[in-house]
């Protein structure tokens, strides 16, 4: 693994100093006395200055209140997620188009560039927070906005660090200046053709949430903010008064909004998530995943799986222990842990090969399903389609979560738009029905139908159109207010259907490929996924049908 570099005291540490020169640096820029031609007839002395103006960012003072509220600058924040020494600057010179503006703009307040994480190249755009507290004018964002569209163009992943208070307001002002800002930003569609993670690293408003809310995965902070406006904003436009913990804080997209994948505890540990997802990732849509040695993920006996999965289904149960064991040791990666939790959604490593993951776990609302985690599969389903990464789901769900909330929030919709991102997406796909798999849930997590490489069944798989206590009271109901022993025939009625609900007859029929003891369940998907990547190892590419569907529903 290649050497990183420890968190820098200061900018200066983690870039090399300008040659040496006798001139002010920034002079130049900054409208003080230049060299002249005759005093630098080849430029070297300007561009030496010029350059270490550019290092320099807000200046000290700014420099400083970064640091004093536990942030790193945009350039401390590069080097210590890149390998060492591999970071390449693209347009450090630029500057405001405003001629008024331009000294307290170095670098246009944006930083952008190329280097390596773990020797593969990654591009970057950074704000940088000590120059007009982050804010673009029409120049910075022309200047990003042709930088990600180079590395879209070359294949590289793009990766934002996200610390910015949205546009730069003189820049924008009037109807021409909005206007040419119009014809900079979001004009086109965003179709994956390379992986986008933005990081919040700060009091993100405008346009680093834009990035985000169409990045492919979001890494925030814990005490940084994502929203449209600040608390000022909102309060004078509207009388609301909140915090801007409230409006954006971590809290409320873990677990309201959905639109953040990953929560760091520090910006450490950000770039650590940030470096694992991009693990798990191609460079580009032309790309299949990396395979890592499967050696280095040692693995936990299979025979757990017994001790993990209850006697009774009516037990819950965290299926994030069943994960565990079935795929490589530490390849599990889940995101929105804390959206609704009925439903797990994973990256993760099978065999050294990564694989998307949909589990329902019991432990939240039975494995029911609601709104939210409707969402939450349809946004991974395009992820995973978009990369080509081949998608494992676990089934233990008694249906849908039902409520007047739910239906406020539009669940019919909900599940047939997560429906309809399986029938597009074109990934292999492998079904384990381990317990409860009923109703219209039973095709939404990869049943009969669903045209999956492969449908397993653990010998506990339960599967019908409702719960055995609804369905006994539904088909026998007339027959047991008419009993003269309604206890004994219910217990007999409940017996029939719970027999009818295993799986033996279903694949007696082969409407399930094969029933597994749930020892074996690693090697079959192992077996399967080799299968479904075909004879040269690439037909498990996808047709990417979903790759200009929207990153969130």
């Amino acid at each position: 693994m290649t050497e990183r570099k420890p968190i820098p005291n200061s900018h200066r540490e983690s870039t090399p100093p300008p040659a040496t020169s006798s001139a002010t640096p920034g002079a130049a820029a900054a409208g003080g006395p230049a060299p002249t031609l005759q005093d630098d007839p080849h430029g070297l002395r300007t561009l030496a200055a010029k350059r270490a103006e550019a290092l320099e960012m807000g200046g000290a003072e700014k420099i400083a209140k970064q640091h004093a509220r536990g942030r790193l600058t945009a350039r401390e924040r590069i080097a210590r997620l890149l390998d060492v020494d591999t970071f390449h600057e693209y347009a450090p010179l630029a500057r405001s188009e405003l001629p008024e503006m331009r000294p307290k703009t170095p670098a246009e307040g944006k930083i952008c560039g190329d280097g390596l994480i773990e020797g593969r190249r990654v591009f970057l755009t950074a704000d940088d927070a000590t120059v007009l507290a982050g804010a673009g004018g029409r120049l910075a964002m022309l200047k990003v906005k042709q930088h990600v569209e180079y590395a879209i163009r070359k294949g590289y992943p793009v990766v934002n660090l996200g610390d910015a208070a949205g546009v730069r307001m003189p820049d924008n002002m009037g109807s021409a200046n909005m206007m040419r800002m119009a014809r900079v930003n979001y004009g086109q569609p965003r179709r994956r053709q390379v992986p986008v993670v933005a990081c919040i690293l700060g009091d993100c408003y405008g346009d680093p949430s834009w990035t985000a809310a169409r990045a492919d995965v979001v890494v925030m902070v814990k005490g940084c903010v994502m929203a449209v406006a600040g608390p000022r904003i909102l309060g004078d436009a509207t009388g609301e008064r909140v915090s801007k913990e409230e409006l954006g804080g971590w809290e409320v997209h873990a677990r309201t909004t959905g639109q953040v994948d990953l929560f760091a505890e520090d910006e450490a540990h950000c770039f650590a998530l940030v470096r694992q997802v991009l693990g798990y990732l191609p460079s580009n849509a032309g790309e299949l995943p990396p395979v890592v040695d499967p050696a280095r993920a040692p693995r936990r006996p299979q025979e757990d799986l017994l001790k993990i999965l209850p006697a009774s289904g009516r037990v819950a149960f965290d299926m994030h222990k069943v994960l565990d064991v079935v795929f490589d040791d530490g390849g599990v990666l889940e995101l929105k842990p804390l959206y609704d939790r009925s439903l797990i959604t994973a990256l993760a490593r099978l065999d050294g090969h990564t694989v998307g993951i949909l589990a329902n776990n019991s432990m939240h609302h039975a494995g029911a399903m609601g709104p939210a985690a409707c969402e939450k599969a349809t946004s991974f389903i395009c992820l995973c389609d978009s990369y080509h990464i081949p998608m494992v789901t676990f089934h233990d769900t008694p249906g849908f979560y039902v409520s007047k909330a739910a239906e406020e929030r539009k669940l019919p919709l909900k599940i047939m738009t997560y429906l309809d991102a399986w029938h597009q997406s074109t990934v292999p796909r492998i079904g384990v029905i381990v317990r409860k798999s009923y109703g219209i849930a039973h095709r939404n997590m990869i049943g009969a139908g669903m045209s999956a490489d492969m449908l397993i069944a653990w010998p506990t798989a339960d599967v019908s159109f409702m719960a055995p206590d609804g369905a006994v009271s539904v088909v026998f109901g007339t027959k047991l207010q008419e009993s003269t022993d309604p206890e004994a025939d219910r217990a007999r009625y409940l017996e029939v259907i719970n027999t009818a609900n295993q799986p033996w007859e279903a694949a007696e029929i082969h409407e399930v490929d094969t029933i597994v003891d749930p020892r074996e369940t690693r090697a079959e998907l192992i077996a399967a996924l080799q299968r479904a990547r075909g004879a040269d190892g690439q037909r498990g590419r996808s047709a990417r049908h979903l790759a200009n569907w929207p990153t969130g529903f």
